[in-house]
């Protein structure tokens, strides 16, 4: 028996949603969670598809979370709006808020969402995506919980604090990034511990500050940022707009509101739209894409290249899913007794 599944976008996302409303979570939360994590699994981001599904549990066991949340949309100034999570999965607000946003955006040039009390447990890309299949530039960021020690340290004080990044392309696909500023995200360790591989040297400390190749001693020390001082630097940056500049947690501060649930990171996003007509002429836009092409006609990858690769590739021939990570959720929807 292999020990991979080939199964359709719909299949995923019907396991996904199944799983969602079994475990009580409302309707219109499930879909928006179910939603991500299919196109996550499709785009061969496994560590942020099906594999987070069965911690979603331990997130909806929170005491502050609630399975029945109805974000709540705001216009503070007519380029600033707010979604209000309401302590559910932040994914549905996010998305809630993007059709304000992006009117906000093609009115004024640029407009930006502030979503807060959200458990954020998925990518950053396909918000980020969305907004540049409307011919804007997206850009999100979020903090998550102090696991990362600042470079030249050894105790943790930032967070993994993703950047997702999409830039509008006529006729093609948008060019999107989406990383964590730390050397590997935090999920990526995870997986080299289920595996049980070493991670490679640089990207984590253990509890007392000393590097490490053991992924389960990095993620009981301090993870360490890319790049040095650099990488370092812009998740400080991450830390102080989608935390402190949004009136949301910090990562230590939503380390301290987990309370040792083991839940998803409580906190805020900053989500920017920008509309690159607003100063740009047709010359200009052309120049960018002379500048994209400049970077493949010689060889060298886009971000987000290979993702769409996958993409295409797995809605024509099956998206392949583990085996027996697909047998433990359905046997965690199955009732007792």
């Amino acid at each position: 028996m292999s020990d991979t599944l080939t199964l359709t976008e719909a299949q995923i996302h019907a396991l996904a949603f199944d799983f969602l409303r079994f475990h009580g979570l409302a309707a219109d939360q499930a879909q928006a969670m179910a939603q991500v994590l299919t196109q996550a699994q499709r785009d061969g981001g496994l560590s942020h598809g099906l594999q987070r599904l069965p911690g979603t549990l331990d997130t909806m066991s929170h005491p502050a979370f609630n399975r029945d949340a109805v974000p709540v949309i705001t216009q503070v100034t007519p380029a600033v709006n707010c979604a209000d999570a309401g302590f559910g999965f932040s994914i549905l607000a996010s998305m809630s808020g993007l059709d304000p946003l992006i009117d906000s955006a093609r009115k004024l040039g640029l407009a930006m969402l502030a979503v807060n009390n959200g458990f954020h447990s998925t990518a950053l890309w396909p918000v980020v995506e969305r907004i540049a299949e409307q011919g804007l530039v997206g850009l999100s960021m979020n903090p998550t919980r102090d696991w990362v020690a600042p470079a030249g340290g050894t105790r943790p004080v930032l967070g993994t604090n993703p950047i997702a990044f999409a830039w509008p392309r006529p006729g093609r696909a948008p060019y999107v990034f989406d990383f964590a500023t730390t050397a590997a995200s935090r999920a990526d360790i995870a997986l080299h511990r289920q595996q049980g591989k070493p991670v490679p040297e640089g990207w984590g400390l253990d509890a007392e500050g000393r590097d490490t190749t053991d992924p389960a001693a990095v993620l009981a020390g301090a993870m360490l940022p890319f790049g040095g001082h650099k990488g370092s630097a812009i998740a400080t940056m991450i830390e102080l707009l989608s935390g402190p500049f949004i009136g949301d947690r910090t990562s230590a501060a939503s380390a301290r509101f987990d309370q040792g649930h083991d839940a998803a990171p409580c906190h805020g996003e900053l989500i920017l739209a920008l509309d690159p007509a607003l100063l740009a002429s047709p010359d200009d836009i052309a120049a960018a894409e002379a500048t994209l092409d400049a970077i493949t006609d010689q060889g060298a990858r886009l971000p987000g290249a290979r993702r769409h690769a996958i993409r295409a590739q797995n809605l024509r021939d099956g998206i392949p899913v583990d085996r027996a990570l697909y047998d433990r959720i359905r046997g965690m929807m199955k009732s007792e007794g």
